[in-house]
């Protein structure tokens, strides 16, 4: 099959998506702030939320005083706070359930100290503390990598005067490896594992592109990169849409670009506004995206066309993530820059 046609059949899956869901995000509205103290600045997973190995659904976001705070959702009582976290500017956060060792790991990247931490959040014991990644200083960005009954650290580079390479340490915090095909500064990344194929991938938004590197192979697997695009990455999407993988990606332009994650073709790009940053797909049929001035945008992924404006943020929305939650059902959380508030909402 040539690439036009196999771009071709991916676009048609794409327009022909099913309207089955189980619930109908168009009717979403703001129900409450989950809290008032937390703080973030400008990069995604400003907050994290996760079910944890004991089936409760927490929240962890960073406080003012350099703390992570874990609240539990369905009544919004603190559970944990670990002190002396992060610094104050950017921090980054992942979750991680291991299931082997039975315990919920949490990271945080702490961009002006140039480190990442990881703690058992069961116990709060710091597990890891990596610091002086990054030659030149700063760390966007960080994931978690499970290769087998393995688990990895994959960190992000940052690139002035020379290229600082993406860098993959083991869990006594020790580097074993480096991608070097990498020449801008990281916002963004992340991991991609493929069922079918059987692989790991990192996936690194840059300025004005989004690279997928196979890890295995210790190599570049596509380019992701549209004409005129020089804005940095703040969110990137892959998920399997009916049998094709589909990579989803904002960069700070008007537009959503979908990708043929395999095959590296651009398959379509919806116009939307200006000062685009967080993602959140919804049942694959819809996005919820974030934009300046507090907008958060309801898209309807096989038209194209904006359904829904959610109005209640006063600065810019970076973080959107989408719960299950235990009274609610599936909800939104979302959050803007330098703002203390983490709001909730759901179905009506």
């Amino acid at each position: 099959m040539t690439t036009s046609k196999i771009k071709q059949t991916i676009k048609n899956k794409i327009d022909n998506l099913s309207d089955s869901f189980s619930s109908n995000p168009e009717n979403i509205h703001f129900l409450k702030d989950l809290t008032n103290d937390s703080y973030s600045f400008n990069l995604t997973n400003s907050f994290i939320i996760f079910k944890s190995i004991e089936d409760i659904l927490i929240l962890i976001y960073p406080s003012r005083n350099d703390s992570l705070i874990a609240i539990n959702i369905l009544d919004n009582k603190i559970v944990n706070e670990i002190k002396n976290a992060v610094d104050e500017f950017n921090p980054n956060f992942s979750h991680f359930l291991d299931k082997i060792n039975k315990r919920d790991l949490i990271m945080a990247v702490s961009p002006f100290e140039n480190e990442v931490k990881v703690w058992n959040f069961n116990n709060l014991e710091c597990l890891i503390n990596i610091e002086k990644i990054n030659e030149f200083g700063r760390i966007y960005s960080a994931c978690f990598l499970n290769d087998k009954e393995n688990i990895f650290i994959v960190t992000s580079n940052y690139s002035i005067c020379d290229c600082e390479p993406i860098k993959i340490y083991d869990f006594d915090g020790k580097k074993i490896n480096e991608i070097n095909d990498s020449n801008n500064t990281t916002y963004f990344i992340n991991t991609y594992y493929d069922n079918k194929l059987h692989k790991n991938f990192i996936v690194s938004g840059n300025k004005g592109y989004v690279i997928s590197y196979d890890y295995q192979e210790n190599k570049v697997y596509h380019i992701y990169c549209d004409e005129n695009n020089f804005h940095y990455h703040s969110n990137i999407i892959i998920n399997d849409i009916n049998g094709a993988t589909i990579l989803i990606e904002s960069c700070g332009d008007e537009f959503i670009r979908i990708w043929d994650f395999h095959s590296g073709e651009l398959l379509n790009k919806i116009v939307t506004n200006k000062g685009l940053y967080g993602l959140c797909l919804w049942n694959n049929n819809y996005i919820f995206a974030g934009f300046k001035h507090g907008m958060i945008k309801l898209i309807n992924l096989r038209t194209g066309n904006i359904v829904k404006d959610l109005i209640n943020h006063n600065k810019d929305v970076m973080t959107i993530k989408k719960v299950l939650h235990p009274q609610y059902g599936e909800c939104l959380v979302s959050q803007g820059i330098c703002d203390d508030q983490i709001k909730l909402w759901i179905m009506k």
